[in-house]
């Protein structure tokens, strides 16, 4: 029974834990919350052991009569392999612990490419970056696996001499105001090459690609080719 760490509990982490817990052959070891919001009451009522992602915040989780497990740290240890979701930048930081357990571990694509030994989608990629048995693998976003799942059965069947992308996606989740305006139309400078046309060629090194993106802020993400 593989045991699974989710450090991070959010939009991917409490699709990645139940993901997990359906498996037959993976058990969840437990998840890690920063703080006693919603989504940690939601983690203890979805029957997860619960971890403090910054130790020295235990004390808030005990003053909201929330029961934890014990540290990030703790659940590191006692996990086989870990995916990380939490959010851009905070993956990298946490690197370092990965490294110092000898924990395999899953980030997410806001981070640098540079910093795992290789960037994974299953449609696309499975076998070869298996076959190298990464210690850091990450995760391409949502935008970039759905576009290399496109890609990937043209190229098999076909071949693909260029590919040309428009992207129009939605801003961000209900709770991202911060992002810009929800339910409106931001128009956007467009930016040639978006960061999705090198994050594909992660996937497809080979691939001659030019990558446009459109950012509103409504609900609807598309890929237009």
């Amino acid at each position: 029974m593989l045991r699974v760490g989710v450090n991070g509990y959010g939009t991917i982490g409490k699709r990645v834990a139940d993901a997990v817990r359906a498996q037959p052959d993976m058990t969840v070891v437990g998840v890690a919350k920063t703080r006693p919001n919603f989504e940690a009451d939601a983690a203890i009522r979805n029957g997860y052991d619960l971890y403090a992602a910054v130790p020295d915040r235990r004390s808030a989780f005990a003053a909201a009569g929330i029961e934890l497990a014990g540290d990030v740290e703790q659940l590191v240890a006692a996990s086989d392999i870990v995916v990380d979701a939490t959010p851009s930048g905070i993956g990298a930081q946490n690197v370092p612990l990965y490294r110092d357990h000898d924990t395999p571990a899953i980030l997410q694509g806001g981070e640098d490419a540079g910093l795992v030994d290789a960037s994974f989608v299953a449609r696309a990629n499975y076998e070869s970056v298996a076959a190298g048995s990464p210690e850091l693998v990450r995760v391409v976003s949502c935008n970039t696996t759905g576009l290399s799942r496109l890609i990937a059965p043209l190229a098999e069947t076909y071949g693909i001499e260029k590919a040309r992308v428009t992207l129009v996606r939605r801003g961000g989740d209900p709770a991202q105001s911060g992002r810009g305006p929800i339910n409106d139309v931001l128009p956007d400078p467009v930016e040639i090459p978006s960061h999705h046309g090198p994050d594909v060629n992660t996937i497809f090194p080979e691939l001659d690609i030019d990558y446009a993106w459109y950012e509103s802020a409504g609900n609807a993400n598309a890929h237009a080719q």
